[in-house]
């Protein structure tokens, strides 16, 4: 899967299409994430010690990957993601990092 935790990425189809939003949660085998303010859902609970009235909350739920576009670091546009194999003189070896197809820059290594 190219989408990781804390990338940005805008919603490219469904009820939310063109809502931007950050990566909360990733599951990679369902192929599902979880996008910051995207696909609410409402989850009745019980009466607990978080929410002494119980209640409806409403939370976001996890959308197919498929349905999403990750964003350039650098221009802010949807883009597809690469991956590429470059020597890190930090580490005196080889590491592949992940890169925008449209600009050609490369992702935060910590995203």
């Amino acid at each position: 899967m190219r989408v990781r935790k804390n990338d940005q990425v805008i919603v490219i189809a469904g009820n939310y299409k063109g809502k931007k939003g950050k990566v909360l949660k990733v599951f990679p085998n369902k192929d599902r994430i979880i996008v910051e303010g995207v696909n609410f859902i409402k989850k009745h609970s019980r009466p607990s010690q978080q929410h002494p009235h119980g209640g409806i909350v409403e939370k976001e739920g996890p959308i197919h990957v498929s349905n999403v576009m990750v964003l350039c670091p650098k221009t802010g546009v949807p883009t597809r993601v690469g991956t590429k194999v470059v020597f890190d003189d930090q580490r005196n070896r080889r590491v592949r990092v992940r890169y925008a197809k449209k600009s050609g820059e490369m992702f935060a290594s910590g995203s």
